[in-house]
């Protein structure tokens, strides 16, 4: 019966509730979560006594801010109950070696499964960025870092760097929800429910920790979830808005420095898994050669909410043909040249329309510069 009653308490929660880390784990060679979980600063356990959404929810800009098109220079990076490297009882720290794999994990709560809702946002449901750093500030301001700290730890203040840069959909995740991209994924990604995640199935974003990270130190994580407004959209939003989330997180770095290649098992159980693409992705910054005009991760994607994209969310939401509809993405210049730089694999690739927010698995990086076909058009009026 508590069991019951902590699923529908997640499902109801879930409605209306905005994203933050939830756990980080880290990820075994072959994909399985192994050894304890670790927690936010300041972190809130959905079961506490006195939680609530806003007891982990940060929004840049703030409720009440007049112009919701800027980000002010005083923006603070973390809340203000993450702002010191704080943990509360019973939400320990991830102790991780350098160059571990980890799994940040997140709750979609329908931003993902249910994308109509909120008109004007990016088929991708926003961007997730990672960063990373040694010397976190107290007070660390916003403007600092997101979009000018890089991959190779040369932007800004060089204090820290670019980690990870990928959809906020992984492409698996879910709410249970009568929409129908959540039933869609609840047949082809089958998920047990727990008392941890109750009937759903969390995001995540996989990344792997600097072999650099200093053993017996503690390293910093900024989680930004990107997930603004179009303009012209919206008729609340004329001008667009912008709207971010983030999570701050420390990691005690314990250990030698791990250099495993990791290979994803397939059929494990996706109650502890990480996303099998993501893994794949994950490549050690020793062993690649990045082009530093691109500032980005190797394995990172991301529909740029700035580049026009060539399935919008309502023409996912209200096709019905079942015949197949191409579409070219028109990229920013400057999207195009990473893209370019990194993939020049085929030029056509298959996405559906009741997974359009799926990018992040179907396309990776192709969706800035290749032509997108379109297939298996369900309605999505469930």
């Amino acid at each position: 019966m508590l069991f019951q009653t902590l699923i529908t308490s997640f499902l109801i929660a879930s409605a209306s509730a905005h994203s933050w880390i939830e756990e980080i784990r880290i990820i075994a060679p072959n994909g399985t979560f192994t050894g304890d979980a670790g927690y936010a600063r300041g972190n809130w356990r959905r079961t506490a006594a006195g939680f609530n959404d806003t007891t982990m929810t940060y929004l840049i800009p703030p409720d009440g801010q007049a112009n919701i098109t800027v980000v002010y220079s005083s923006t603070k990076m973390c809340k203000n109950s993450q702002q010191t490297e704080t943990q509360t009882s019973g939400s320990p720290r991830l102790q991780a070696s350098p160059g571990d794999a980890i799994a940040l994990r997140y709750q979609e709560n329908g931003h993902v499964t249910l994308p109509w809702n909120q008109p004007g946002k990016p088929p991708n449901r926003g961007t997730a960025y990672v960063y990373g750093t040694t010397s976190p500030k107290v007070g660390e301001i916003f403007n600092d870092v997101h979009k000018v700290w890089n991959w190779n730890g040369t932007g800004g203040d060089g204090r820290g760097r670019l980690l990870s840069m990928q959809n906020f959909d992984d492409g698996r995740c879910y709410q249970i929800n009568t929409g129908n991209i959540s039933e869609y994924r609840q047949e082809k990604f089958p998920h047990v429910a727990n008392q941890l995640m109750g009937a759903d199935l969390w995001c995540q974003q996989d990344i792997k920790l600097p072999t650099t990270a200093p053993s017996g130190e503690v390293y910093t994580l900024y989680w930004v979830w990107d997930w603004p407004t179009l303009p012209d959209i919206d008729p609340t939003y004329p001008d667009g808005k912008i709207e971010i989330y983030t999570t701050c997180i420390d990691i005690n770095v314990e250990g030698s420095v791990v250099n495993e290649t990791e290979s994803y098992v397939s059929g494990q159980s996706l109650d502890s898994a990480s996303v099998a693409s993501e893994l794949d992705d994950l490549t050690s910054e020793d062993a690649v050669s990045w082009d530093s005009s691109v500032d980005q991760p190797p394995g990172s994607t991301s529909s740029s909410a700035s580049s026009s994209t060539s399935i919008s969310a309502a023409q996912a939401e209200t096709s019905t043909s079942k015949s197949s509809t191409e579409a070219t993405v028109q990229p920013t210049s400057s999207v195009a040249a990473g893209v370019d730089s990194v993939n020049s694999q085929a030029s056509t690739v298959t996405a559906t329309v009741g997974e359009v927010t799926a990018w992040r698995t179907v396309t990776k990086l192709e969706v800035f510069s290749r032509t997108v076909t379109v297939t298996e058009c369900p309605s999505a009026t469930g």
